[in-house]
């Protein structure tokens, strides 16, 4: 490729970069269902067609927008992974907290995941993964939690924390007032961690009362 080539390429990227940049602050401000592409586009100094050239579908780039917003999350952590272990459940409680002060960006998230589990959504296998990399991340927190806490308990605790946050997610978007979603997400989140130690424990317990008397 020669250079006008590869400075052609870079400006597509750095285009893209600047419409999903300009589209996450839109939807912050709007909300999806409210935030126009021509917005976007006006923002960008560019066509409603020119977005669409650059993400396809409005629902595509609601999925950009959101994988951005991973992707910025993630540079701030230390050393730029997720934390594991307890550290891992105080930082999806302070998720809770930045949704609160970003209902935009929450709306939309709320929406391509209802709206997904069609098998056909442009978003469908974006959020069958996304879904798969958090069970397998949260499930490995709850293991360690302590010893002897089985692989399918720590699955079952994965998905019923992931699915109180997007449940209480939808609850705060339609009824803000009635739902304190960072003290809901930390008390459903410590509840059913709770739950986990108390099983994990009766199971040795119960082990023990079977084993052969010495």
């Amino acid at each position: 490729m020669d250079e006008r080539g590869r400075a052609r390429r870079g400006s597509g990227a750095e285009r893209r970069e600047e419409v999903v940049r300009a589209a996450a602050a839109v939807f912050a401000e709007r909300g999806y269902t409210n935030g126009s592409l021509a917005e976007v586009a006006e923002r960008v100094g560019i066509t409603r067609a020119g977005v669409l050239h650059h993400v396809g579908s409005k629902e595509q780039l609601l999925v950009e927008v959101l994988e951005h917003r991973d992707r910025e999350a993630l540079r701030d952590l230390e050393g730029g992974r997720l934390p594991s272990g307890v550290a891992l459940f105080r930082y999806l409680m302070g998720t809770a907290e930045a949704t609160a002060a970003d209902p935009g960006l929450a709306q939309g998230y709320t929406v391509v995941m209802g709206e997904a589990v069609t098998a056909g959504h442009p978003a469908h296998a974006w959020a069958v993964e996304r879904q798969r990399f958090w069970r397998a991340h949260v499930a490995d927190a709850v293991q360690r939690l302590g010893e002897g806490v089985p692989r399918a308990t720590a699955e079952r605790a994965a998905s019923a924390i992931l699915g109180v946050m997007d449940g209480l997610q939808a609850q705060w978007l339609l009824d803000p007032g009635a739902v304190d979603l960072p003290e809901a997400t930390r008390f459903g989140i410590e509840v059913i961690l709770a739950g986990v130690v108390f099983e994990s424990r009766r199971e040795q317990v119960d082990a023990g009362d079977d084993a052969p008397a010495g």
